[in-house]
This record gives structure tokens, sequence and C-alpha cells, in this order.
């Protein structure tokens, strides 16, 4: 790809969605997790869209997401060339803008790729080179969406379709007469009958200069509040936080209701290699080749005489097996086990929803709590006690901090600690411990080069996150 101009890749990585639930959550969504091998969907996003022909990505989301971001790159030695902090999420027109109006500072003719974070394309190669085949196109000043080719009358997908004379199975860009809503299924098997239609990937090329003057023709007010919120950006640790008075007056709207379906200049470059957007877990099980029983079994599980069934167990300590079962999802976490059929497992979002309703922490809260510093999880949680295990970054410390209502004891199980009690300093090693008093001003860092490990017991008549007074933060949290 050298011989065509840099790709930016902006990577969209701020959703929250619920239909993987219990895996993904609002705390925790899809993108961070390890659904289709060892590296998170944001991971392999980025290797994806990295080495020759591309610069760092730049990276878009939301605030709880931030150091989660900042943690999954630095594990695959990637950097961004920028991460842009949502004061909230307002969908993809107002980000994808924002991206452009940052790399328009700096190349108001930078080549940018959109590309939501949470996809699986297995074959990166064959990615990049349909990329490559776009490119002619979008220096030509087109905005380019690309289209994959059905194999199924899905009524998940939006649809995008082929203008007249246009080939679907071709190499290059097509002209593309517009974008189709998700249709019903008699709709979605006339469009798969008629080999005139892709489905939607939700992936775009376009020049910036061709992207902000799509907005200037047909969202005038989405460019002005963008372009304020862009201007008055802040820096912070590393990120950049978007202004949240300007961004607060944007429209909630996708890019393709915002220009997509109103612009002139469109192309579509067909993609053929295998695509899936995860919408489900029957999608994870498609994805994931069951066995020649139409079995998909992960580690710590055990199928006995299933069919067509998908068993997952993410707990090292939870052992799940299925007995005589047949297209059935089950999936177990520490926390939370959902059962169900294949076919309903987009009623998910309806479990999630009743969990809501009854308060049930389940719903929205990931068992493993990510912090700046590291991540922490509950062990044991009773009405005066709580065990936790709690893993420090090499170099990270926790605030310093005090509590009206516990006391903790810390046991270094791993590595060495630096802690700091009232007035007093002192390193913890490995099968040491210390006891901090209710009341007393103190702070834990990892002053080592591996993760610190240690386990904290809480006694008290409170035990909520929200009992902690911070006296200094290097992370500026309140």
């Amino acid at each position: 790809m050298t011989d065509f101009p840099l790709i930016h890749p902006v990577i969209l990585c701020g959703g929250s969605g619920t239909r993987l639930w219990p895996l993904s959550r609002q705390s925790y969504p899809k993108q961070f997790a390890k659904l289709m091998g060892a590296e998170s969907l944001f991971q392999a996003s980025v290797r994806r869209m990295s080495g020759g022909g591309f610069a760092a990505p730049l990276v878009i989301t939301g605030e709880p997401f931030r150091f989660i971001v900042a943690e999954q790159l630095a594990a695959i030695e990637a950097g961004a060339s920028a991460t842009l902090i949502e004061p909230v999420g307002r969908n993809t027109a107002p980000a994808i803008l924002a991206a452009a109006l940052w790399l328009a500072e700096t190349d108001p003719d930078a080549m940018m790729l959109v590309a939501p974070s949470d996809h699986v394309i297995p074959d990166a190669a064959a990615f990049r080179c349909a990329v490559q085949a776009a490119i002619p196109r979008a220096v030509a000043g087109d905005l380019v969406s690309f289209g994959i080719k059905p194999d199924r009358a899905e009524t998940g997908y939006g649809y995008l379709e082929l203008a007249t004379g246009a080939d679907a199975g071709a190499d290059e860009p097509q002209a593309l007469e517009r974008f189709v809503e998700k249709p019903d299924a008699l709709r979605a098997a006339e469009m798969l009958a008629a080999g005139t239609y892709l489905w939607n990937a939700g992936i775009f090329l376009f020049s910036v200069r061709a992207i902000v003057a799509a907005y200037r023709a047909h969202a005038p007010a989405i460019l002005d509040a963008v372009t304020a919120s862009v201007r008055g950006a802040e820096a912070d640790l590393g990120f950049t936080r978007l202004a949240s008075a300007p961004w607060s007056k944007v429209e909630d709207i996708s890019v393709d209701y915002a220009i997509m379906e109103r612009a002139t200049n469109l192309a579509v470059m067909p993609y053929r290699g295998n695509w899936s957007d995860l919408g489900g877990w029957e999608a994870v099980w498609q994805e994931s080749g069951p066995d020649a029983k139409g079995n998909v079994v992960s580690d710590h599980a055990t199928a006995i005489g299933c069919t067509n069934t998908l068993l997952r167990s993410e707990s090292k300590g939870l052992e799940l097996v299925g007995i005589g079962l047949d297209d059935i999802v089950a999936i177990a976490m520490s926390d939370a086990v959902v059962v169900a059929r294949r076919s309903d497992s987009q009623r998910i979002k309806e479990a999630v929803a009743a969990l809501k309703a009854r308060d049930a922490k389940q719903a929205t809260q990931f068992p493993t709590d990510h912090r700046p510093w590291g991540w922490y999880e509950s062990l044991v949680l009773a009405d005066r006690f709580q065990v936790k295990r709690i893993v420090v970054n090499p170099g990270a410390a926790l605030s310093l901090q005090s509590h009206h209502h516990r006391s903790e004891h810390w046991i270094v199980v791993q590595g060495t600690a630096r802690v700091t009690i009232d007035a007093e300093v002192r390193l913890v090693s490995e099968n040491q411990s210390v006891y901090i008093p209710l009341g007393s001003v103190h702070r834990l860092e990892n002053p080592g080069k591996v993760p610190m490990v240690l386990i904290e017991v809480q006694t008290g008549s409170y035990l909520g996150e929200d009992d902690i007074i911070r006296y200094e933060d290097v992370y500026a949290r309140k």
C-alpha cells in the first residue's frame, strides 16, 4: 500500500451493547472481551488496520473505557495517534466528524478508514486488499462504504442497494444506489434472491475533505456543534476530552441517517470474505466453527450427547456441563448464567432489562472491575466483611484516600507493594501483610516491573465503593 496515501484508521469504541450478556455489559462491552481468541475484538481491529500504509489509529471512546483502551493497546504493543473522549454517546455521525476535524488540523486531505471495534474479519490480508482497491474512489472524492455479500436472508443488518449495472462480486468499488433499512424476513429473502444488495458493514473510507464537505451540505448543525467541541477539547493524561457543552447540543444520529442517505457521491466496495458483527450468541456459535455435531465448547465446559449447542464457561473455577442438549446456548460466568435456545438468543436484552428492573448489579456491572491502575474482583461479600483480589499494574498507584466505615487488611501474594499509612511509607513483599485502620489516610503503589497482586479483607458497617475520600489522584478522579 506504499503507493497510496497513508490511511488513518478511525476506530469507534464507545458502544455498550447487551446482546452478548453476560460477557458484554455496560461497564465492559463486547469490544474488550476475548470472544474469538486470545485477543479482544478491539485489539484484533487495531492489528487488522496496521502495518504498511496505515498510520497509528485514532480511537474514539467514552469516559468509562479510556483506561481499558490504553491498557489493551499497551498489551499488544500498539499506540494511538490520539484517543478522543466523548462526553456522552451521540452515535456515529458526531464521532466520525470529530475524528475528521481532529485529523484536519494536521492534514485536511487525510484519508480516513472508519470501522467499529467489535466486528470479526478473520482474513486481515483480504480486508487490507479491499481497502487498497477502494482508495482511488476515495481519493476522487467519493464516500466509500464496504458491503458484505450476503449468504442468508438476514433481518438484523442494514443493506446497500447497488446501482443498475453494478456487480456485487467485483474487485473494485461499484456505484451505490441507496442505503436500505433493516428488512423484515420476506423483504430480506427478496433482496437475497435479487443479488443486487450487500450487507452494510458500517465501515467507510473517505478523505477528511470529502466527509467534512458532506456534513457542511447535509448536517450543518452537527458540523457547528462538533467543531466547537473539537476546538474546546482539552488534553488529559494522554487522552483528549471533547468539550462537553457544545457536544451536549449534538443530535444523537448515525452517519447513515445524517450523511449517507443524503449524499450523492457514494460508492460501495464489495467484500467477499467472512465478516460478522457478532450481534448475538448465535453469531458467536456460527463464527466459532462448530464441530461435526454442531457444538462449540470452551475450556471448562463439557458436552455429552449435545448437538448444535454453544457451551461457554468464563471462569476457571466453574465447570459447565451440558447433557442431551440441542440448539442451546449456555454461557456461565462467576456471577451470572444464561441458558437459551439459539433461536431466542436475541432476547437476551429482555433479560438485561428484567435484571435492571430488579436493580441487579449483574445487569450492568462486570464481575471484574477495571480501574486506571489495574483491576479487582470481589471474592466474598457478606454483611460486615468483603474479600477482594486486587491487581495493580507496574508503576501504577491507587489514590491517596481514606474511609469512614471500614478498615482493611492487605496481604501481598505477588510482587511488592509500596504502602502509605498516614505518615508512614513501607514496602510490603510477598507473604507479608499490613493493616489499615478505619479513617487512616493510605495509598497503595506498585513500584515493580510486574503486576502486583494482593488480597484485601474489608471489615466494617458499610463496604460500598462510594465510601472513599480522595486526597490525591494521578488519574484526576473525584
